[in-house]
Protein backbone atom coordinates (compact mmCIF):
# COMPACT_ATOMS: atom_id res chain seq x y z
CA UNK A 1 0.00 0.00 0.00
CA UNK A 2 1.71 3.26 -0.95
CA UNK A 3 1.60 6.24 1.86
CA UNK A 4 2.30 9.47 -1.23
CA UNK A 5 0.30 10.23 -3.20
CA UNK A 6 0.14 13.08 -5.97
CA UNK A 7 -2.14 15.39 -5.38
CA UNK A 8 -5.15 15.90 -7.57
CA UNK A 9 -4.96 19.23 -9.69
CA UNK A 10 -7.45 20.89 -8.01
CA UNK A 11 -6.15 20.15 -4.31
CA UNK A 12 -2.90 21.04 -5.69
CA UNK A 13 -4.13 24.81 -7.09
CA UNK A 14 -5.79 24.93 -3.57
CA UNK A 15 -2.94 24.69 -1.61
CA UNK A 16 -0.82 27.03 -4.15
CA UNK A 17 -3.60 29.78 -3.24
CA UNK A 18 -3.10 29.30 0.29
CA UNK A 19 0.35 30.82 -0.32
CA UNK A 20 -0.77 33.41 -3.01
CA UNK A 21 -3.67 34.13 -2.07
CA UNK A 22 -4.07 35.56 1.27
CA UNK A 23 -6.54 37.69 1.87
CA UNK A 24 -8.75 39.37 -1.57
CA UNK A 25 -6.39 42.12 -1.68
CA UNK A 26 -3.73 39.51 -3.11
CA UNK A 27 -6.16 38.23 -5.69
CA UNK A 28 -5.95 42.23 -6.77
CA UNK A 29 -2.64 42.29 -6.87
CA UNK A 30 -1.82 39.35 -8.79
CA UNK A 31 -4.64 40.40 -11.04
CA UNK A 32 -3.43 44.09 -11.16
CA UNK A 33 0.26 42.53 -12.42
CA UNK A 34 -1.08 40.62 -14.89
CA UNK A 35 -3.07 43.76 -16.34
CA UNK A 36 0.06 45.86 -16.40
CA UNK A 37 1.69 43.22 -17.92
CA UNK A 38 -0.28 42.86 -20.69
CA UNK A 39 0.70 46.57 -21.27
CA UNK A 40 -2.78 47.41 -20.13
CA UNK A 41 -3.10 51.76 -20.06
CA UNK A 42 -6.56 51.43 -18.29
CA UNK A 43 -6.99 49.14 -15.22
CA UNK A 44 -10.43 49.48 -13.22
CA UNK A 45 -11.05 47.54 -10.05
CA UNK A 46 -13.86 46.54 -8.29
CA UNK A 47 -14.76 45.19 -5.03
CA UNK A 48 -17.99 44.81 -3.02
CA UNK A 49 -17.79 43.77 0.40
CA UNK A 50 -14.34 44.08 1.19
CA UNK A 51 -13.70 41.95 -1.93
CA UNK A 52 -15.44 38.66 -0.30
CA UNK A 53 -18.62 39.22 -2.91
CA UNK A 54 -17.00 40.40 -5.31
CA UNK A 55 -13.45 41.37 -7.08
CA UNK A 56 -13.36 42.15 -11.07
CA UNK A 57 -10.42 43.68 -12.87
CA UNK A 58 -10.69 44.79 -16.28
CA UNK A 59 -8.09 46.27 -18.42
CA UNK A 60 -7.49 47.14 -22.17
CA UNK A 61 -4.47 45.48 -22.50
CA UNK A 62 -3.43 43.15 -24.96
CA UNK A 63 -6.27 40.17 -24.19
CA UNK A 64 -5.88 36.39 -25.27
CA UNK A 65 -6.65 34.20 -27.99
CA UNK A 66 -9.17 31.41 -26.77
CA UNK A 67 -6.59 28.67 -26.46
CA UNK A 68 -4.48 30.76 -24.42
CA UNK A 69 -6.89 31.66 -21.81
CA UNK A 70 -7.73 28.57 -21.50
CA UNK A 71 -3.97 27.68 -21.21
CA UNK A 72 -3.92 30.46 -18.20
CA UNK A 73 -5.80 28.30 -16.12
CA UNK A 74 -3.80 25.68 -16.28
CA UNK A 75 -0.87 25.66 -13.22
CA UNK A 76 2.35 27.19 -14.08
CA UNK A 77 1.19 28.06 -17.76
CA UNK A 78 3.19 31.26 -18.52
CA UNK A 79 4.56 33.02 -21.49
CA UNK A 80 6.97 34.85 -19.65
CA UNK A 81 9.62 32.01 -19.17
CA UNK A 82 10.87 29.41 -21.39
CA UNK A 83 14.19 28.34 -20.14
CA UNK A 84 15.43 28.03 -16.23
CA UNK A 85 17.85 30.89 -18.23
CA UNK A 86 15.10 33.74 -17.97
CA UNK A 87 14.45 32.98 -14.26
CA UNK A 88 17.75 35.39 -13.86
CA UNK A 89 16.56 37.80 -15.92
CA UNK A 90 12.76 38.41 -14.78
CA UNK A 91 11.59 41.94 -16.40
CA UNK A 92 7.45 41.01 -15.54
CA UNK A 93 5.63 41.23 -12.69
CA UNK A 94 4.25 37.89 -12.84
CA UNK A 95 5.54 34.75 -14.01
CA UNK A 96 5.16 31.07 -12.44
CA UNK A 97 1.70 31.21 -14.06
CA UNK A 98 0.08 30.43 -10.56
CA UNK A 99 -1.92 33.29 -9.84
CA UNK A 100 -5.27 32.57 -12.40
CA UNK A 101 -5.23 28.76 -11.49
CA UNK A 102 -5.04 29.85 -7.95
CA UNK A 103 -7.34 32.06 -7.92
CA UNK A 104 -10.37 30.06 -9.27
CA UNK A 105 -9.51 27.12 -7.69
CA UNK A 106 -10.90 29.38 -4.46
CA UNK A 107 -13.53 31.69 -6.36
CA UNK A 108 -16.70 31.38 -8.73
CA UNK A 109 -14.60 33.16 -11.57
CA UNK A 110 -15.39 34.40 -14.75
CA UNK A 111 -12.80 35.74 -17.67
CA UNK A 112 -13.68 37.52 -20.38
CA UNK A 113 -10.93 38.03 -23.03
CA UNK A 114 -10.15 39.82 -26.59
CA UNK A 115 -7.28 40.38 -29.10
CA UNK A 116 -7.85 43.46 -30.76
CA UNK A 117 -7.98 41.83 -33.98
CA UNK A 118 -10.08 39.16 -32.91
CA UNK A 119 -13.79 39.61 -34.04
CA UNK A 120 -15.17 38.14 -30.72
CA UNK A 121 -13.79 37.54 -27.38
CA UNK A 122 -13.52 34.26 -25.61
CA UNK A 123 -15.80 34.10 -21.89
CA UNK A 124 -14.70 31.34 -19.54
CA UNK A 125 -16.43 30.04 -16.06
CA UNK A 126 -14.94 28.14 -13.39
CA UNK A 127 -16.39 27.00 -10.03
CA UNK A 128 -13.35 26.12 -7.61
CA UNK A 129 -11.40 25.19 -10.21
CA UNK A 130 -13.71 23.14 -12.41
CA UNK A 131 -13.62 24.69 -16.00
CA UNK A 132 -17.30 25.21 -16.58
CA UNK A 133 -18.88 26.93 -20.01
CA UNK A 134 -16.00 28.02 -22.31
CA UNK A 135 -17.96 30.54 -25.39
CA UNK A 136 -17.64 33.21 -27.77
CA UNK A 137 -18.97 36.38 -26.21
CA UNK A 138 -18.88 39.81 -27.28
CA UNK A 139 -16.31 42.25 -24.85
CA UNK A 140 -13.62 45.37 -25.68
CA UNK A 141 -10.23 44.91 -26.13
CA UNK A 142 -8.36 43.40 -22.89
CA UNK A 143 -9.26 41.11 -20.15
CA UNK A 144 -11.86 41.18 -17.47
CA UNK A 145 -11.55 38.62 -14.97
CA UNK A 146 -14.02 38.47 -11.77
CA UNK A 147 -13.73 36.33 -8.58
CA UNK A 148 -16.71 35.87 -6.22
CA UNK A 149 -17.43 34.89 -3.18
CA UNK A 150 -13.52 33.95 -2.34
CA UNK A 151 -12.85 30.82 -0.31
CA UNK A 152 -16.26 30.02 -0.61
CA UNK A 153 -15.40 26.33 -0.95
CA UNK A 154 -12.90 26.59 2.17
CA UNK A 155 -14.68 27.82 5.09
CA UNK A 156 -11.68 27.48 6.94
CA UNK A 157 -10.23 30.11 5.17
CA UNK A 158 -12.68 32.27 4.77
CA UNK A 159 -13.29 32.73 8.53
CA UNK A 160 -10.09 33.87 8.77
CA UNK A 161 -11.41 37.33 6.45
CA UNK A 162 -11.68 40.63 8.82
CA UNK A 163 -13.85 43.24 8.57
CA UNK A 164 -15.11 44.53 5.05
CA UNK A 165 -13.55 48.01 6.06
CA UNK A 166 -10.14 45.88 6.57
CA UNK A 167 -10.16 44.12 3.70
CA UNK A 168 -10.90 46.90 1.47
CA UNK A 169 -8.14 49.34 2.86
CA UNK A 170 -6.04 46.78 2.32
CA UNK A 171 -7.27 46.82 -1.44
CA UNK A 172 -6.95 50.48 -1.63
CA UNK A 173 -3.46 50.49 -0.71
CA UNK A 174 -2.90 47.34 -2.83
CA UNK A 175 -4.24 49.55 -5.67
CA UNK A 176 -2.26 52.46 -4.47
CA UNK A 177 0.88 50.88 -4.77
CA UNK A 178 0.60 49.72 -8.13
CA UNK A 179 -0.63 53.15 -9.41
CA UNK A 180 2.74 54.48 -7.93
CA UNK A 181 4.52 51.68 -9.83
CA UNK A 182 2.40 52.13 -13.07
CA UNK A 183 2.50 56.33 -13.40
CA UNK A 184 1.68 55.81 -16.88
CA UNK A 185 -1.26 53.70 -16.12
CA UNK A 186 -4.88 54.71 -15.34
CA UNK A 187 -5.86 53.61 -12.09
CA UNK A 188 -10.32 53.38 -10.74
CA UNK A 189 -10.95 51.59 -7.88
CA UNK A 190 -14.81 51.07 -7.12
CA UNK A 191 -16.09 50.37 -4.12
CA UNK A 192 -19.80 48.10 -3.47
CA UNK A 193 -20.44 50.64 -6.73
CA UNK A 194 -18.82 53.99 -5.45
CA UNK A 195 -15.96 54.95 -7.60
CA UNK A 196 -13.68 56.43 -4.35
CA UNK A 197 -10.21 56.68 -6.68
CA UNK A 198 -9.53 57.92 -9.84
CA UNK A 199 -5.67 58.39 -10.81
CA UNK A 200 -5.26 59.64 -14.23
CA UNK A 201 -2.06 58.55 -15.80
CA UNK A 202 0.70 61.00 -15.63
CA UNK A 203 4.20 61.62 -17.45
CA UNK A 204 6.29 61.35 -14.05
CA UNK A 205 5.71 59.71 -11.11
CA UNK A 206 5.93 63.07 -9.58
CA UNK A 207 3.22 63.48 -10.78
CA UNK A 208 1.73 60.44 -9.23
CA UNK A 209 2.80 61.10 -6.13
CA UNK A 210 1.85 64.25 -6.01
CA UNK A 211 -2.02 63.32 -6.86
CA UNK A 212 -1.42 61.22 -3.71
CA UNK A 213 -0.08 63.73 -1.58
CA UNK A 214 -1.85 66.82 -2.24
CA UNK A 215 -0.70 70.27 -3.13
CA UNK A 216 0.67 70.69 0.61
CA UNK A 217 3.12 67.92 1.44
CA UNK A 218 3.16 67.74 -2.22
CA UNK A 219 5.24 71.38 -2.28
CA UNK A 220 7.81 69.50 0.70
CA UNK A 221 8.93 66.42 -1.93
CA UNK A 222 12.31 66.61 -2.02
CA UNK A 223 13.66 65.28 -5.15
CA UNK A 224 16.80 62.53 -4.98
CA UNK A 225 19.60 63.00 -7.66
CA UNK A 226 19.63 60.54 -10.17
CA UNK A 227 22.56 58.03 -8.86
CA UNK A 228 24.42 55.14 -10.40
CA UNK A 229 26.40 51.92 -9.33
CA UNK A 230 27.41 48.90 -10.28
CA UNK A 231 24.13 47.39 -12.05
CA UNK A 232 22.11 49.72 -10.42
CA UNK A 233 20.07 53.43 -11.19
CA UNK A 234 17.97 54.90 -7.87
CA UNK A 235 15.75 57.98 -8.32
CA UNK A 236 12.87 58.84 -6.33
CA UNK A 237 11.55 61.37 -3.73
CA UNK A 238 11.74 62.11 0.28
CA UNK A 239 9.94 64.60 2.78
CA UNK A 240 12.11 66.24 5.43
CA UNK A 241 12.97 65.30 8.73
CA UNK A 242 10.22 66.70 10.09
CA UNK A 243 7.65 63.84 8.69
CA UNK A 244 9.36 60.73 9.87
CA UNK A 245 6.68 58.31 11.63
CA UNK A 246 7.51 55.42 13.67
CA UNK A 247 6.36 52.91 11.13
CA UNK A 248 7.13 52.30 7.77
CA UNK A 249 4.23 52.52 5.72
CA UNK A 250 5.16 55.95 4.54
CA UNK A 251 8.16 54.15 2.78
CA UNK A 252 7.25 52.98 -1.14
CA UNK A 253 10.29 51.09 -3.16
CA UNK A 254 9.75 50.15 -6.55
CA UNK A 255 12.19 47.54 -7.55
CA UNK A 256 12.05 47.41 -11.50
CA UNK A 257 8.29 48.51 -11.12
CA UNK A 258 7.49 46.12 -8.71
CA UNK A 259 6.58 46.87 -4.91
CA UNK A 260 9.12 45.14 -2.83
CA UNK A 261 9.59 45.22 1.16
CA UNK A 262 13.32 45.07 2.38
CA UNK A 263 14.87 46.20 5.87
CA UNK A 264 18.36 46.94 3.86
CA UNK A 265 16.57 48.86 1.51
CA UNK A 266 14.85 50.79 4.45
CA UNK A 267 18.18 51.17 7.08
CA UNK A 268 19.58 52.57 3.81
CA UNK A 269 17.28 55.54 3.77
CA UNK A 270 17.56 55.69 7.47
CA UNK A 271 21.52 55.92 6.66
CA UNK A 272 20.86 58.67 4.29
CA UNK A 273 19.29 61.09 6.94
CA UNK A 274 22.08 60.46 9.88
CA UNK A 275 22.03 62.44 12.06
CA UNK A 276 18.36 63.98 11.24
CA UNK A 277 16.10 61.57 12.67
CA UNK A 278 15.40 60.94 16.13
CA UNK A 279 15.87 56.84 17.25
CA UNK A 280 13.08 55.19 15.94
CA UNK A 281 11.40 57.16 13.34
CA UNK A 282 11.78 56.22 9.71
CA UNK A 283 11.52 58.54 6.81
CA UNK A 284 8.76 59.18 3.78
CA UNK A 285 10.14 57.78 0.56
CA UNK A 286 9.26 57.04 -2.85
CA UNK A 287 11.87 55.10 -4.24
CA UNK A 288 12.10 53.61 -7.51
CA UNK A 289 15.11 51.19 -8.13
CA UNK A 290 16.22 50.03 -11.53
CA UNK A 291 18.58 47.07 -10.93
CA UNK A 292 19.90 44.46 -13.41
CA UNK A 293 17.76 41.77 -13.04
CA UNK A 294 20.70 39.23 -12.62
CA UNK A 295 21.39 40.62 -9.26
CA UNK A 296 18.51 39.84 -7.90
CA UNK A 297 15.98 36.96 -7.03
CA UNK A 298 12.47 37.78 -6.91
CA UNK A 299 11.26 34.19 -6.22
CA UNK A 300 11.98 34.11 -2.53
CA UNK A 301 8.59 35.28 -1.60
CA UNK A 302 5.33 33.41 -2.73
CA UNK A 303 3.84 36.70 -3.08
CA UNK A 304 6.87 38.51 -4.46
CA UNK A 305 7.00 40.87 -1.80
CA UNK A 306 10.54 40.00 -0.70
CA UNK A 307 13.43 39.86 -2.69
CA UNK A 308 16.96 38.98 -2.11
CA UNK A 309 19.71 41.23 -3.67
CA UNK A 310 23.51 39.45 -4.73
CA UNK A 311 25.12 42.75 -3.84
CA UNK A 312 23.20 44.05 -0.96
CA UNK A 313 25.88 46.87 -0.05
CA UNK A 314 26.41 48.29 -3.74
CA UNK A 315 22.37 49.03 -3.66
CA UNK A 316 22.82 50.08 0.37
CA UNK A 317 25.45 52.66 -1.01
CA UNK A 318 23.60 53.94 -4.10
CA UNK A 319 20.36 54.79 -2.18
CA UNK A 320 21.92 56.21 1.37
CA UNK A 321 23.90 58.80 -1.59
CA UNK A 322 21.18 59.74 -3.02
CA UNK A 323 19.26 60.52 0.14
CA UNK A 324 22.18 62.32 1.65
CA UNK A 325 22.87 64.40 -1.52
CA UNK A 326 18.74 65.58 -2.19
CA UNK A 327 18.81 66.63 1.75
CA UNK A 328 22.36 68.53 1.39
CA UNK A 329 21.43 72.03 1.07
CA UNK A 330 22.07 74.01 -1.91
CA UNK A 331 25.66 75.86 -1.41
CA UNK A 332 25.96 79.59 -1.75
CA UNK A 333 27.57 80.67 -4.91
CA UNK A 334 30.81 82.41 -4.39
CA UNK A 335 31.18 85.77 -5.60
CA UNK A 336 33.05 86.89 -8.40
CA UNK A 337 36.78 87.44 -8.21
CA UNK A 338 37.56 91.22 -9.30
CA UNK A 339 39.42 90.48 -12.62
CA UNK A 340 43.32 91.22 -12.51
CA UNK A 341 44.65 94.81 -13.22
CA UNK A 342 46.39 93.55 -16.24
CA UNK A 343 43.30 92.16 -17.62
CA UNK A 344 40.89 95.16 -16.48
CA UNK A 345 43.79 98.38 -16.41
CA UNK A 346 43.84 99.68 -12.88
CA UNK A 347 41.78 98.90 -9.94
CA UNK A 348 40.46 101.40 -7.09
CA UNK A 349 41.46 100.37 -3.98
CA UNK A 350 39.54 102.59 -1.90
CA UNK A 351 38.53 100.78 0.91
CA UNK A 352 34.32 100.03 0.97
CA UNK A 353 33.46 100.26 4.66
CA UNK A 354 31.89 96.50 5.52
CA UNK A 355 28.81 96.20 7.43
CA UNK A 356 29.35 95.31 11.14
CA UNK A 357 29.03 91.35 12.08
CA UNK A 358 26.01 90.01 13.33
CA UNK A 359 26.22 87.83 16.52
CA UNK A 360 25.05 84.20 15.59
CA UNK A 361 21.33 84.02 16.87
CA UNK A 362 21.13 81.50 19.58
CA UNK A 363 18.87 78.38 19.07
CA UNK A 364 16.61 76.81 21.87
CA UNK A 365 18.99 74.48 22.94
CA UNK A 366 22.04 77.08 22.86
CA UNK A 367 22.23 80.24 24.75
CA UNK A 368 24.06 83.00 23.38
CA UNK A 369 27.89 83.46 23.80
CA UNK A 370 28.18 85.48 27.62
CA UNK A 371 29.90 88.93 27.18
CA UNK A 372 33.28 89.30 27.90
CA UNK A 373 32.50 91.69 30.64
CA UNK A 374 30.33 90.77 33.41
CA UNK A 375 27.65 87.95 33.50
CA UNK A 376 24.82 88.75 34.91
CA UNK A 377 22.75 86.55 36.61
CA UNK A 378 19.58 85.50 33.94
CA UNK A 379 16.41 86.28 34.39
CA UNK A 380 13.62 84.18 35.35
CA UNK A 381 12.18 82.88 32.14
CA UNK A 382 8.44 82.59 32.06
CA UNK A 383 6.80 79.45 31.36
CA UNK A 384 5.57 80.25 27.31
CA UNK A 385 4.28 76.94 25.48
CA UNK A 386 2.69 76.47 22.26
CA UNK A 387 0.06 74.54 24.65
CA UNK A 388 -1.75 77.43 26.75
CA UNK A 389 -2.14 75.02 29.30
CA UNK A 390 -5.17 75.92 31.86
CA UNK A 391 -4.25 73.75 34.31
CA UNK A 392 -7.08 72.81 35.99
CA UNK A 393 -6.48 71.16 39.57
CA UNK A 394 -8.01 67.45 39.56
CA UNK A 395 -9.88 67.60 42.91
CA UNK A 396 -10.45 71.55 43.09
CA UNK A 397 -12.29 70.93 46.29
CA UNK A 398 -9.13 69.86 47.86
CA UNK A 399 -6.40 72.02 49.24
CA UNK A 400 -3.39 72.35 47.81
CA UNK A 401 -0.33 69.77 49.20
CA UNK A 402 2.07 71.69 47.83
CA UNK A 403 5.22 72.07 50.20
CA UNK A 404 6.83 75.00 50.55
CA UNK A 405 9.53 75.68 48.04
CA UNK A 406 11.41 78.89 46.72
CA UNK A 407 12.39 79.06 43.08
CA UNK A 408 16.10 79.49 42.53
CA UNK A 409 15.96 79.52 38.86
CA UNK A 410 16.48 77.25 35.67
CA UNK A 411 18.91 74.77 34.61
CA UNK A 412 20.12 74.59 30.54
CA UNK A 413 16.12 75.93 30.33
CA UNK A 414 14.49 72.45 30.65
CA UNK A 415 14.42 72.00 34.87
CA UNK A 416 13.27 74.62 37.64
CA UNK A 417 15.75 74.36 40.61
CA UNK A 418 13.67 74.68 43.68
CA UNK A 419 15.22 75.40 47.16
CA UNK A 420 13.27 72.87 50.46
CA UNK A 421 13.77 72.66 53.78
CA UNK A 422 15.79 69.61 53.13
CA UNK A 423 17.67 70.84 50.30
CA UNK A 424 17.66 71.32 46.32
CA UNK A 425 14.65 70.22 44.49
CA UNK A 426 14.78 69.06 40.50
CA UNK A 427 10.88 70.00 38.29
CA UNK A 428 10.37 68.54 35.38
CA UNK A 429 7.90 70.99 33.84
CA UNK A 430 7.06 68.75 31.16
CA UNK A 431 6.72 65.82 33.21
CA UNK A 432 4.35 67.59 35.89
CA UNK A 433 2.06 68.92 32.99
CA UNK A 434 1.63 65.53 31.35
CA UNK A 435 0.29 64.36 35.08
CA UNK A 436 -1.73 67.02 35.49
CA UNK A 437 -3.56 66.65 31.72
CA UNK A 438 -3.83 62.57 32.40
CA UNK A 439 -5.23 62.74 35.13
CA UNK A 440 -7.61 65.47 33.52
CA UNK A 441 -8.55 63.77 30.67
CA UNK A 442 -9.09 60.50 32.94
CA UNK A 443 -11.57 62.00 34.90
CA UNK A 444 -13.49 63.54 32.24
CA UNK A 445 -13.43 60.18 29.87
CA UNK A 446 -15.83 58.88 32.48
CA UNK A 447 -17.61 62.28 33.72
CA UNK A 448 -17.76 63.73 30.49
CA UNK A 449 -14.87 65.44 28.78
CA UNK A 450 -14.58 69.14 27.79
CA UNK A 451 -14.04 69.44 24.03
CA UNK A 452 -13.18 73.00 21.82
CA UNK A 453 -14.13 72.60 18.51
CA UNK A 454 -11.68 73.48 16.09
CA UNK A 455 -12.69 76.80 13.76
CA UNK A 456 -11.14 75.05 10.80
CA UNK A 457 -11.35 70.85 11.27
CA UNK A 458 -7.84 69.34 10.51
CA UNK A 459 -7.73 67.00 7.44
CA UNK A 460 -4.83 64.08 8.12
CA UNK A 461 -4.07 62.01 4.48
CA UNK A 462 -3.70 58.55 6.25
CA UNK A 463 -2.18 55.01 4.68
CA UNK A 464 -5.93 53.45 4.03
CA UNK A 465 -5.12 50.78 6.70
CA UNK A 466 -4.58 53.26 9.49
CA UNK A 467 -7.70 55.45 8.20
CA UNK A 468 -9.61 52.13 9.26
CA UNK A 469 -7.98 51.24 12.78
CA UNK A 470 -8.74 54.92 13.48
CA UNK A 471 -12.39 55.25 12.31
CA UNK A 472 -12.81 51.29 13.82
CA UNK A 473 -11.82 53.22 17.18
CA UNK A 474 -13.45 56.21 16.46
CA UNK A 475 -15.95 56.17 19.80
CA UNK A 476 -12.89 56.01 22.18
CA UNK A 477 -11.54 58.71 20.16
CA UNK A 478 -14.66 60.54 21.04
CA UNK A 479 -14.51 59.78 25.00
CA UNK A 480 -10.88 61.30 25.04
CA UNK A 481 -12.39 64.50 23.16
CA UNK A 482 -11.52 64.09 20.10
CA UNK A 483 -14.30 63.60 17.19
CA UNK A 484 -13.04 62.01 13.92
CA UNK A 485 -14.79 60.70 11.07
CA UNK A 486 -13.89 59.86 7.06
CA UNK A 487 -13.71 63.11 4.84
CA UNK A 488 -13.44 60.73 0.99
CA UNK A 489 -10.70 58.76 0.07
CA UNK A 490 -7.75 58.63 3.01
CA UNK A 491 -8.60 61.47 4.12
CA UNK A 492 -9.73 61.60 8.32
CA UNK A 493 -11.61 65.08 9.58
CA UNK A 494 -10.80 65.88 13.24
CA UNK A 495 -13.15 68.21 14.38
CA UNK A 496 -12.62 68.58 18.13
CA UNK A 497 -9.71 68.49 20.75
CA UNK A 498 -9.89 68.44 24.71
CA UNK A 499 -10.14 72.03 26.07
CA UNK A 500 -7.58 71.42 28.53
CA UNK A 501 -5.27 71.27 26.09
CA UNK A 502 -5.46 74.53 24.05
CA UNK A 503 -3.35 73.30 21.11
CA UNK A 504 -2.02 76.31 18.76
CA UNK A 505 -1.33 74.52 15.80
CA UNK A 506 -3.37 71.15 16.10
CA UNK A 507 -2.67 69.43 12.53
CA UNK A 508 1.54 69.17 13.68
CA UNK A 509 0.13 67.71 17.76
CA UNK A 510 -2.60 65.20 15.75
CA UNK A 511 0.02 63.86 13.25
CA UNK A 512 2.41 63.21 15.67
CA UNK A 513 -0.82 61.81 18.13
CA UNK A 514 -1.85 59.35 15.05
CA UNK A 515 1.20 58.29 14.52
CA UNK A 516 2.63 57.16 18.18
CA UNK A 517 -1.25 56.08 18.48
CA UNK A 518 -1.12 53.40 15.37
CA UNK A 519 2.81 52.89 15.39
CA UNK A 520 4.14 52.70 18.71
CA UNK A 521 4.16 50.20 21.54
CA UNK A 522 1.27 48.46 23.12
CA UNK A 523 -0.65 48.61 19.56
CA UNK A 524 -2.75 45.96 20.43
CA UNK A 525 -4.59 48.59 22.85
CA UNK A 526 -3.94 51.22 20.85
CA UNK A 527 -7.53 52.59 22.03
CA UNK A 528 -8.01 51.22 25.21
CA UNK A 529 -8.93 54.54 27.25
CA UNK A 530 -5.50 54.77 29.76
CA UNK A 531 -3.42 54.64 26.92
CA UNK A 532 -5.51 57.22 25.05
CA UNK A 533 -5.00 59.55 28.20
CA UNK A 534 -1.40 59.48 28.60
CA UNK A 535 -0.58 59.63 24.63
CA UNK A 536 -2.68 62.68 24.42
CA UNK A 537 -1.05 64.53 27.90
CA UNK A 538 2.33 63.20 26.57
CA UNK A 539 1.92 64.99 23.14
CA UNK A 540 0.89 68.30 24.93
CA UNK A 541 3.19 68.13 27.19
CA UNK A 542 6.20 67.84 25.03
CA UNK A 543 5.31 71.94 23.51
CA UNK A 544 5.67 72.99 27.32
CA UNK A 545 8.53 75.32 27.14
CA UNK A 546 9.85 75.05 30.73
CA UNK A 547 10.13 79.10 32.58
CA UNK A 548 9.73 79.85 36.03
CA UNK A 549 6.78 82.47 35.95
CA UNK A 550 4.04 79.91 36.28
CA UNK A 551 5.83 77.37 38.81
CA UNK A 552 3.70 78.18 42.00
CA UNK A 553 0.34 77.43 40.08
CA UNK A 554 1.95 74.24 38.63
CA UNK A 555 3.06 73.23 41.58
CA UNK A 556 -0.47 73.82 43.20
CA UNK A 557 -2.37 72.13 40.42
CA UNK A 558 0.41 68.95 40.64
CA UNK A 559 -0.06 68.34 44.01
CA UNK A 560 -4.15 68.24 43.47
CA UNK A 561 -2.85 65.31 41.55
CA UNK A 562 -3.14 61.65 43.32
CA UNK A 563 -0.10 60.49 42.58
CA UNK A 564 2.21 64.17 42.35
CA UNK A 565 5.87 62.58 42.22
CA UNK A 566 5.52 60.99 39.02
CA UNK A 567 4.28 61.07 35.44
CA UNK A 568 1.71 58.45 34.23
CA UNK A 569 4.69 56.48 32.52
CA UNK A 570 6.79 56.65 36.37
CA UNK A 571 9.20 59.13 35.30
CA UNK A 572 9.73 61.86 38.22
CA UNK A 573 8.07 64.99 37.88
CA UNK A 574 9.95 66.28 41.42
CA UNK A 575 13.53 64.81 42.55
CA UNK A 576 15.23 66.24 45.77
CA UNK A 577 18.99 66.15 46.40
CA UNK A 578 19.25 66.16 50.42
CA UNK A 579 21.49 69.07 51.88
CA UNK A 580 23.01 65.76 53.73
CA UNK A 581 24.03 64.43 50.33
CA UNK A 582 25.29 68.03 49.11
CA UNK A 583 27.87 68.62 52.58
CA UNK A 584 29.05 65.13 52.11
CA UNK A 585 30.14 65.89 48.52
CA UNK A 586 31.67 69.03 48.92
CA UNK A 587 33.51 67.60 52.54
CA UNK A 588 31.79 69.64 54.45
CA UNK A 589 30.43 66.88 56.73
Amino acid sequence: MTVIRVLPDILASQVAAGEVVERPASVVKELVENSIDAGAREVRVDADRGGAALIRVADDGCGMSRDDALLSLERHATSKLRTSRDLAAIRTLGFRGEAVPSIASVTRFRMVTRRADDVSGTEILVEGGKVGDVREAGAAPGTTIEARAIFFNIPARRKFLRAESTESAHIDHQVRLHALAAPGVRFRLRRDGREILDLPAVPRALDRVRQMLGPELGRELVPLPRTTGPGVVVEGYVLPPAHARKGRRQQHVFLNGRPVEDSAISRALAEGFRGALADGLHPAAWLWIKLDPALVDVNVHPAKREVRFHRPHELREAIATAVSEGLRPPVAEAPEKPLSESQNGPINREKIPSSPKKKPAATDGDPPPPSPAAIPPPAPLPLRSSVELELPAVAPESPSRAPDFRIIGMLHRRYVLLESEDGLVFLDPRAATERILHDTLAAGMDDGLETQGLLVPVLLELDPRDLDLVLRGRDAMRDAGIEVEGFGGNTLRVSTLPACLGIDDPREFLGALMDELLHGSASGKRFARERLAGLIARRAARRVTPGTADTPALLDTLFRCELPYCAPDGRPTLSESHLREIHRRMGNL
